[in-house]
């Protein structure tokens, strides 16, 4: 990192840099690590002050050989974290279709979540399926783990005449109420006030369902992330505020966002807020961390914080170049590893996998893709389009339509 300089006794303005750009080597000794099984165990009640210490340190449960280790051992049935695994797999799967798909230009925009699987997948089955997801555009994992259908996702992103959206979305920015699955906005930031409003109206109701929030670490630099907070911590809101510290923005270091000076778990302490920072492609420490998240929030106790520490291991979104502003090798260097061999590792290491299970479920869910993609095809691509209705411009705009549109309408002879 660069450090502040002066000049003739004066201070200089100090630009964040990351440790390495292209053709260097990146030192990864920023992310204050620590060894699995290290950080204690806290009650979901406790009191914020408790967590101040978790700041600073990592939430671990595998090691390097795969063995659960700690008091955030989920200790989870093998058959669920299986099913973890397989959602993994099967939205690396669906990404990687999808990239190609827009390769070929038949959509015009995709972003895939590579080496981010495991925050959404296990947090999704941490929760219950009527607890309502605000997420940015890189948890298609929570929808894949709902079971939300391959076909309506594809139609989505392809913007065809089967698409539930109608076209009015951007590719990538899913919705859907019955899948507790808040419409993505593409202003980041506005999700996170978002979902604190929504917890307070289920609070409110003294309803038992409770939101959760997601937000990047260079989209903490927005005025809605510290209001969102505000809110949550005055009125105890039940909601998990995520942040998932990819280490990239769109093309800037999480040090432009102030995630190296100081933890991005810290804000949340110092907002008077229980906060953990967690290894984000460890699906156990995922899945204890969420559960506790979602046993305090539920039970009344506050809001709860969760920094997760991933790696963005592709491109921002099809429209970007890493290669320009980072080392190449970055992924394979990172030090907490691919979120899906290290589950992998685990099941081999309890007896509940093999290598050849392994390979048998990616040939499955790589030909769940592939047929979904052919039926989505079917109802038009951005290459091959089938074109929307004039009237669907008319219609979802208001509960009553009003006598002017109803005019322009029958002008259009529709």
């Amino acid at each position: 990192m660069h450090t502040p300089s002066t000049a003739g006794g004066r201070s200089c303005l100090w630009v964040p840099e990351p440790s390495a750009r292209p053709g260097e080597r990146t030192d990864f000794s920023y992310l204050k690590l620590s060894p699995a099984g290290a950080v204690p165990r806290l009650a979901p009640d406790c009191r914020y002050e408790d967590t101040v210490a978790h700041k600073n340190s990592l939430i671990r449960v595998l090691d390097d050989d795969g063995i659960a280790q700690g008091e955030w051992n989920p200790e989870a049935e093998p058959g669920l974290l299986r099913r973890g695994l397989r959602t993994m797999m099967l939205t690396r799967a669906f990404d990687n279709r999808m990239v190609i798909a827009q390769r070929q230009k038949k959509t015009s925009f995709y972003i895939q979540s590579l080496g981010e699987e495991a925050i959404g997948t296990a947090q999704a089955m941490a929760l219950n399926q009527d607890d309502m997801c605000f997420t940015s555009y890189r948890q298609q994992s929570i929808l894949l783990a709902r079971d939300y259908p391959l076909v309506a996702m594809m139609n989505q992103i392809y913007s065809n005449t089967a698409d539930p959206l109608k076209g009015r979305q951007l590719p990538i920015m899913y919705s859907s109420r019955e899948y507790g699955f808040f419409s993505i906005s593409g202003n980041l930031g506005t999700q996170y006030v978002q979902a604190v409003g929504w917890a307070m109206a289920s609070a409110i109701r003294c309803d038992s369902r409770i939101a959760t929030a997601w937000i990047g670490d260079g989209a903490t630099a927005e005025a809605d992330f510290y209001t969102a907070l505000v809110f949550a911590q005055v009125y105890h809101a039940p909601v998990i505020l995520n942040v998932v510290n990819n280490q990239w923005a769109i093309s800037t270091f999480q040090a432009i966002a102030g995630g190296t000076s100081a933890t991005f778990a810290a804000r949340g302490t110092g907002m008077g807020i229980a906060s953990l920072r967690v290894d984000g492609n460890d699906f156990l420490a995922v899945l204890a961390a969420s559960q506790w998240a979602a046993e305090r929030t539920r039970g009344g106790h506050g809001p709860a914080f969760i920094e997760w520490v991933t790696y963005r291991a592709g491109p921002h979104s099809t429209s970007d170049d890493p290669s320009k502003y980072r080392p190449a090798d970055d992924w394979q260097r990172f030090p907490l590893g691919d979120p899906i061999e290290r589950l992998k590792r685990h099941l081999i290491q309890l007896g509940e996998w093999s290598t050849e299970q392994h390979e048998a479920a990616w040939q499955e869910v790589e030909a769940e893709v592939l047929a979904a993609q052919k039926e989505g095809e079917q109802n038009g691509t951005l290459q091959s389009p089938h074109p929307h209705s004039a009237a669907n411009m008319f219609d979802d705009v208001y509960e009553h339509q009003p006598a002017h549109l109803r005019a322009q309408r029958q002008q259009l002879g529709i």
